[in-house]
Protein backbone atom coordinates (compact mmCIF):
# COMPACT_ATOMS: atom_id res chain seq x y z
CA UNK A 1 0.00 0.00 0.00
CA UNK A 2 1.08 3.10 -1.04
CA UNK A 3 1.14 6.60 1.51
CA UNK A 4 1.06 9.90 -0.12
CA UNK A 5 2.54 12.97 1.74
CA UNK A 6 0.77 16.01 2.07
CA UNK A 7 1.60 19.37 3.16
CA UNK A 8 -0.49 20.95 5.79
CA UNK A 9 -1.83 24.57 4.93
CA UNK A 10 -1.17 27.28 6.54
CA UNK A 11 -4.16 29.29 6.43
CA UNK A 12 -5.87 25.78 8.36
CA UNK A 13 -3.91 26.05 11.09
CA UNK A 14 -4.41 30.05 11.03
CA UNK A 15 -8.16 30.15 10.06
CA UNK A 16 -9.40 31.38 7.08
CA UNK A 17 -9.42 34.93 6.86
CA UNK A 18 -12.68 36.69 7.67
CA UNK A 19 -14.58 33.36 9.19
CA UNK A 20 -15.51 33.45 12.77
CA UNK A 21 -17.12 31.25 14.98
CA UNK A 22 -20.40 32.33 17.24
CA UNK A 23 -21.42 29.93 20.11
CA UNK A 24 -25.31 30.12 20.40
CA UNK A 25 -25.70 28.34 24.02
CA UNK A 26 -25.54 31.81 25.31
CA UNK A 27 -22.29 32.87 27.69
CA UNK A 28 -22.29 32.01 31.27
CA UNK A 29 -21.75 35.52 32.57
CA UNK A 30 -24.62 36.65 30.59
CA UNK A 31 -28.02 37.35 31.87
CA UNK A 32 -30.20 34.40 30.50
CA UNK A 33 -33.67 35.69 31.61
CA UNK A 34 -33.02 39.04 29.68
CA UNK A 35 -34.15 39.90 25.88
CA UNK A 36 -32.27 38.28 22.96
CA UNK A 37 -32.51 34.48 24.50
CA UNK A 38 -34.73 31.69 23.09
CA UNK A 39 -38.31 33.26 22.17
CA UNK A 40 -37.81 36.08 24.58
CA UNK A 41 -37.30 38.59 21.79
CA UNK A 42 -40.55 37.67 20.12
CA UNK A 43 -42.84 37.83 23.36
CA UNK A 44 -43.20 34.12 24.27
CA UNK A 45 -44.66 33.47 27.70
CA UNK A 46 -43.33 29.71 28.06
CA UNK A 47 -39.80 32.13 27.68
CA UNK A 48 -40.54 34.71 30.40
CA UNK A 49 -39.38 34.16 33.84
CA UNK A 50 -41.85 33.85 36.51
CA UNK A 51 -41.41 36.41 38.96
CA UNK A 52 -39.71 35.75 42.72
CA UNK A 53 -42.68 35.18 45.26
CA UNK A 54 -43.42 37.60 47.49
CA UNK A 55 -42.47 40.41 44.95
CA UNK A 56 -45.89 41.69 44.75
CA UNK A 57 -47.28 43.65 46.33
CA UNK A 58 -49.70 43.16 49.54
CA UNK A 59 -52.76 44.65 47.65
CA UNK A 60 -52.74 41.79 44.98
CA UNK A 61 -53.44 38.24 45.09
CA UNK A 62 -50.16 37.05 44.36
CA UNK A 63 -48.66 38.49 47.52
CA UNK A 64 -51.09 36.59 49.31
CA UNK A 65 -51.16 33.18 47.84
CA UNK A 66 -47.45 32.07 49.02
CA UNK A 67 -49.08 31.93 52.63
CA UNK A 68 -51.42 29.58 51.10
CA UNK A 69 -49.30 27.18 48.91
CA UNK A 70 -49.41 24.18 51.43
CA UNK A 71 -50.88 20.76 51.61
CA UNK A 72 -53.24 19.15 53.96
CA UNK A 73 -50.61 16.91 55.26
CA UNK A 74 -48.68 20.09 56.96
CA UNK A 75 -51.75 21.89 58.06
CA UNK A 76 -52.36 18.63 59.82
CA UNK A 77 -49.05 18.19 61.36
CA UNK A 78 -48.67 21.96 62.54
CA UNK A 79 -52.77 21.67 64.20
CA UNK A 80 -51.38 18.50 66.06
CA UNK A 81 -47.74 19.98 67.14
CA UNK A 82 -49.77 22.61 69.15
CA UNK A 83 -50.68 19.61 71.25
CA UNK A 84 -47.06 19.50 72.16
CA UNK A 85 -45.96 22.97 72.83
CA UNK A 86 -42.93 22.20 75.18
CA UNK A 87 -41.67 19.57 72.66
CA UNK A 88 -39.93 22.27 70.44
CA UNK A 89 -39.85 25.53 69.54
CA UNK A 90 -42.92 26.05 67.50
CA UNK A 91 -42.02 29.21 65.15
CA UNK A 92 -38.42 27.79 64.62
CA UNK A 93 -39.44 24.54 63.72
CA UNK A 94 -43.05 24.30 62.41
CA UNK A 95 -43.98 27.52 60.74
CA UNK A 96 -40.58 27.98 58.74
CA UNK A 97 -42.34 29.43 56.70
CA UNK A 98 -45.14 30.71 58.08
CA UNK A 99 -48.99 30.45 56.45
CA UNK A 100 -52.60 31.80 56.62
CA UNK A 101 -54.49 28.51 55.28
CA UNK A 102 -53.97 27.13 58.26
CA UNK A 103 -55.12 29.28 61.16
CA UNK A 104 -58.00 30.56 58.39
CA UNK A 105 -59.00 26.77 58.38
CA UNK A 106 -58.67 25.99 61.87
CA UNK A 107 -61.17 29.03 63.00
CA UNK A 108 -63.91 28.42 60.47
CA UNK A 109 -63.72 24.70 61.80
CA UNK A 110 -63.94 25.90 65.08
CA UNK A 111 -66.75 28.38 64.38
CA UNK A 112 -68.75 25.34 63.22
CA UNK A 113 -68.07 23.11 65.91
CA UNK A 114 -69.06 25.55 68.34
CA UNK A 115 -72.24 26.00 66.86
CA UNK A 116 -73.17 22.33 65.94
CA UNK A 117 -72.29 21.46 69.55
CA UNK A 118 -73.97 23.86 70.97
CA UNK A 119 -77.00 23.13 69.32
CA UNK A 120 -76.48 19.57 69.61
CA UNK A 121 -76.37 19.26 73.55
CA UNK A 122 -79.44 22.03 73.33
CA UNK A 123 -82.00 20.11 70.67
CA UNK A 124 -80.75 16.72 73.24
CA UNK A 125 -81.81 18.52 76.40
CA UNK A 126 -84.58 19.86 75.26
CA UNK A 127 -85.94 16.34 73.96
CA UNK A 128 -85.13 14.47 76.91
CA UNK A 129 -87.42 17.58 78.92
CA UNK A 130 -90.22 17.62 76.86
CA UNK A 131 -90.40 14.72 74.29
CA UNK A 132 -91.63 15.59 70.98
CA UNK A 133 -91.47 19.23 71.66
CA UNK A 134 -90.48 21.67 68.43
CA UNK A 135 -86.55 22.76 68.84
CA UNK A 136 -85.24 26.06 67.31
CA UNK A 137 -82.01 26.32 66.33
CA UNK A 138 -80.78 29.60 67.61
CA UNK A 139 -78.50 30.92 64.67
CA UNK A 140 -77.38 34.06 66.14
CA UNK A 141 -75.05 31.57 67.54
CA UNK A 142 -73.79 31.66 64.42
CA UNK A 143 -72.64 35.29 64.16
CA UNK A 144 -71.68 35.32 68.16
CA UNK A 145 -68.92 32.76 67.05
CA UNK A 146 -68.13 33.99 63.78
CA UNK A 147 -67.63 37.87 65.63
CA UNK A 148 -65.53 36.54 68.64
CA UNK A 149 -63.73 34.12 66.83
CA UNK A 150 -62.52 35.66 63.69
CA UNK A 151 -61.95 38.60 66.01
CA UNK A 152 -59.23 37.10 68.64
CA UNK A 153 -58.04 34.80 66.21
CA UNK A 154 -57.15 37.31 63.31
CA UNK A 155 -58.33 40.92 64.53
CA UNK A 156 -56.00 40.60 67.55
CA UNK A 157 -52.60 39.47 66.42
CA UNK A 158 -52.69 41.94 64.06
CA UNK A 159 -53.05 44.49 66.36
CA UNK A 160 -50.30 43.35 68.24
CA UNK A 161 -48.32 43.13 65.74
CA UNK A 162 -48.66 46.50 64.60
CA UNK A 163 -48.17 47.84 68.50
CA UNK A 164 -44.93 45.84 68.43
CA UNK A 165 -43.48 47.26 65.31
CA UNK A 166 -44.45 50.50 66.94
CA UNK A 167 -42.41 49.39 70.29
CA UNK A 168 -39.55 48.85 67.74
CA UNK A 169 -39.92 44.91 67.86
CA UNK A 170 -39.56 43.15 64.62
CA UNK A 171 -38.21 39.54 65.40
CA UNK A 172 -41.75 38.49 63.73
CA UNK A 173 -43.92 38.81 60.70
CA UNK A 174 -47.77 39.26 60.83
CA UNK A 175 -48.38 36.41 59.12
CA UNK A 176 -46.00 34.52 62.08
CA UNK A 177 -48.28 36.21 64.51
CA UNK A 178 -51.34 35.17 62.57
CA UNK A 179 -50.40 31.88 62.84
CA UNK A 180 -49.37 31.21 66.25
CA UNK A 181 -53.22 32.42 66.65
CA UNK A 182 -54.89 30.27 64.78
CA UNK A 183 -53.08 26.97 65.49
CA UNK A 184 -53.25 27.59 69.38
CA UNK A 185 -57.40 27.53 68.71
CA UNK A 186 -56.66 24.04 67.38
CA UNK A 187 -57.24 22.27 70.74
CA UNK A 188 -60.77 24.04 71.34
CA UNK A 189 -61.80 22.04 68.65
CA UNK A 190 -62.11 18.58 70.16
CA UNK A 191 -63.48 20.22 73.31
CA UNK A 192 -66.04 21.47 71.36
CA UNK A 193 -67.11 17.93 70.53
CA UNK A 194 -66.88 16.56 73.91
CA UNK A 195 -68.72 19.15 75.65
CA UNK A 196 -72.07 18.13 74.18
CA UNK A 197 -71.46 15.27 77.04
CA UNK A 198 -74.18 16.58 79.48
CA UNK A 199 -71.94 16.68 82.71
CA UNK A 200 -70.69 19.94 84.27
CA UNK A 201 -68.13 19.71 85.86
CA UNK A 202 -66.70 17.68 82.89
CA UNK A 203 -67.37 20.21 80.89
CA UNK A 204 -65.49 22.60 83.38
CA UNK A 205 -62.69 20.59 83.21
CA UNK A 206 -62.65 20.37 79.40
CA UNK A 207 -62.55 24.17 79.28
CA UNK A 208 -60.37 24.67 81.75
CA UNK A 209 -57.44 22.17 79.91
CA UNK A 210 -58.15 23.98 76.30
CA UNK A 211 -57.25 27.37 78.41
CA UNK A 212 -54.30 25.87 80.15
CA UNK A 213 -52.70 23.95 76.85
CA UNK A 214 -53.39 26.84 74.39
CA UNK A 215 -52.61 29.51 77.15
CA UNK A 216 -49.31 28.09 77.75
CA UNK A 217 -48.97 27.36 73.91
CA UNK A 218 -48.78 31.43 73.49
CA UNK A 219 -46.86 32.25 76.06
CA UNK A 220 -44.41 29.84 75.13
CA UNK A 221 -44.50 31.29 71.37
CA UNK A 222 -45.05 35.07 72.10
CA UNK A 223 -43.07 35.57 74.63
CA UNK A 224 -39.49 35.42 73.52
CA UNK A 225 -41.00 38.31 71.03
CA UNK A 226 -41.42 40.18 73.60
CA UNK A 227 -38.37 39.49 75.71
CA UNK A 228 -36.66 40.56 72.77
CA UNK A 229 -37.58 44.78 73.01
CA UNK A 230 -34.84 46.82 74.29
CA UNK A 231 -37.75 48.35 77.07
CA UNK A 232 -38.45 45.98 79.41
CA UNK A 233 -42.18 46.90 80.42
CA UNK A 234 -42.65 45.15 76.79
CA UNK A 235 -42.73 41.92 79.02
CA UNK A 236 -46.10 43.15 80.54
CA UNK A 237 -48.15 42.37 77.57
CA UNK A 238 -48.09 39.13 78.05
CA UNK A 239 -49.68 39.77 81.46
CA UNK A 240 -52.58 41.50 78.81
CA UNK A 241 -52.32 38.33 76.85
CA UNK A 242 -53.19 35.77 79.43
CA UNK A 243 -56.23 37.66 80.85
CA UNK A 244 -57.69 38.14 77.04
CA UNK A 245 -57.24 34.33 76.61
CA UNK A 246 -59.08 33.68 80.02
CA UNK A 247 -61.77 35.86 79.24
CA UNK A 248 -62.47 33.72 76.22
CA UNK A 249 -62.42 30.29 77.58
CA UNK A 250 -64.73 31.41 80.08
CA UNK A 251 -67.27 33.43 77.25
CA UNK A 252 -67.01 29.68 75.35
CA UNK A 253 -68.16 28.59 78.64
CA UNK A 254 -71.15 30.62 79.21
CA UNK A 255 -72.01 31.35 75.43
CA UNK A 256 -71.84 27.69 73.68
CA UNK A 257 -71.31 24.99 76.86
CA UNK A 258 -74.12 25.72 79.06
CA UNK A 259 -77.34 24.39 77.09
CA UNK A 260 -78.70 21.71 79.51
CA UNK A 261 -82.46 21.66 80.79
CA UNK A 262 -82.70 18.69 82.88
CA UNK A 263 -81.94 17.64 85.62
CA UNK A 264 -78.10 18.28 86.14
CA UNK A 265 -76.07 15.38 86.32
CA UNK A 266 -73.76 16.07 89.10
CA UNK A 267 -72.18 19.21 91.07
CA UNK A 268 -72.04 22.45 88.72
CA UNK A 269 -70.16 25.59 89.64
CA UNK A 270 -71.68 28.71 91.21
CA UNK A 271 -70.75 31.18 88.29
CA UNK A 272 -73.21 32.94 86.04
CA UNK A 273 -74.01 31.33 82.74
CA UNK A 274 -73.34 27.91 84.74
CA UNK A 275 -76.03 24.91 83.73
CA UNK A 276 -78.76 25.83 85.46
CA UNK A 277 -82.15 23.60 84.83
CA UNK A 278 -84.78 25.68 83.52
CA UNK A 279 -88.49 24.70 84.58
CA UNK A 280 -91.63 25.98 83.01
CA UNK A 281 -93.32 29.38 84.95
CA UNK A 282 -96.39 28.38 87.02
CA UNK A 283 -99.82 28.95 85.19
CA UNK A 284 -101.85 31.40 86.46
CA UNK A 285 -105.81 30.51 86.97
CA UNK A 286 -108.11 33.15 86.46
CA UNK A 287 -110.44 33.99 90.38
Amino acid sequence: MAYVAVDADDRLEEGPEGLQFKSFLGDANTDTTGRGVGHADRGYLADRPYPAKGTSGFWTVEYYQQYFDIDTKAVLTRCYATLLPTSTDYLSTHLNPADLYGPFWTLTTLIFALFLSSSLGASIAAYLSAPGSEYDYDFQLLSIAVSLVYAYGLGFPVLLWIALRYLGVGEWSVAEAVAVWGYSMFVWIPVAVLCVIPVPLLRWALVAVAFLQSGYFLVRNVYPILASAEAKATRLIIIAIAVLHAGLALTFKVLFFSYYVVDKIGMDLPLPGGDAPTTPPPSSTAT
